[in-house]
């Protein structure tokens, strides 16, 4: 029993769930949201991101194994995949559960955050449009945020901006690392169908324009110590997208170039959590 619900627990893709559970708290703060609220969304946004991470392994299961991946419980047979499935929809059940106190606005915007990722483990990315989840789901997360406050409002559209680019750049750096694994079983995204190169092109300019979004769309003030702070993490965000672009063109698709492509985008996370009310339209 132990060891099934240790696999389970690996199959929830626990780093990428802890991730986007912490940008969602982060931006909740940012927006000064009701301790409560913050709570529900950050527990909601969890148990939601543990059901795609395990509807992945259910899904994938048998191409896993066809490349040999030890890391994937269910591929390694250490969970039934009928219980991986039965656990996905579980999680994603509680995910919107939590939702429903925060009312029926956040709670059909985290209905199609998480239909959004499912999409992509049931047939998005072996497609030209592999993107387009990532681009919903990511680009909906600030919506989410401020339809969870106490008088729901929309997000601003630079933000909404900013988080689609995020996503762009968070699918590019997911995909990357597993061209030639992808390729061996028929996965044809849109970074495969593009190439290192293009791809890496495709990156540095999403880092930059989410950045160029996130800095000067709530608008730019230097003589406050925020805005200094948030000029140098743009600046820093353009080096780190033009050494992303670098190294694609270079054909250079290793751990390094990933590591960049995250550590762009926590920055921009970052700033975007600075913003604060910002988020909200006026």
């Amino acid at each position: 029993m132990l060891r099934t619900v240790v696999a389970l627990a690996r199959s929830t893709h626990p780093g990428p769930a802890v991730a986007v559970t912490i940008v969602t708290v982060v931006l909740s703060l940012g927006a000064a949201l009701e301790p409560w609220r913050i709570v529900a969304l950050g527990l909601a946004m969890l148990a939601g991101q543990a059901s795609v991470g395990l509807s992945n392994d259910w899904i994938d299961a048998d191409r896993d194994r066809a490349v040999g991946r030890t890391d994937k419980p269910v591929a390694l047979g250490l969970v039934a995949k009928s219980t991986a499935r039965a656990a996905a929809f579980g999680t994603a059940t509680v995910a919107i559960a939590l939702t429903v106190p925060l009312g029926w606005a956040a709670t059909l915007a985290h209905v199609v955050f998480i239909a959004s990722a499912w999409s992509y483990n049931f047939g998005l990315k072996r497609t030209a449009l592999s993107v387009v989840p990532y681009i919903v789901s990511f680009g909906s997360l600030p919506l989410l945020v401020t339809l969870a406050s106490a008088q729901p409002r929309l997000a601003a559209a630079w933000a909404l901006g900013a988080g689609a680019l995020l996503g762009v750049s968070a699918h590019f750096a997911n995909v990357l690392p597993d061209l030639d694994d992808d390729a061996a079983t028929g996965v044809r995204g849109l970074p495969h169908r593009l190439g290192l190169r293009a791809s890496g092109v495709v990156v540095a300019t999403a880092l930059a324009v989410a950045s160029a979004l996130v800095v000067f769309g709530p608008g730019l003030d230097l003589t406050d110590a925020v805005g200094i702070v948030r000029l140098v993490g743009f600046v820093a965000t353009l080096g780190l997208a033009a050494a992303c672009a670098l190294l694609a063109m270079r054909g250079v698709a290793t751990r390094l170039l990933f590591q960049l492509i995250i550590a762009a985008a926590l920055v921009d996370v970052t700033l975007l959590a600075l913003s604060g009310t910002a988020l909200f339209t006026p």
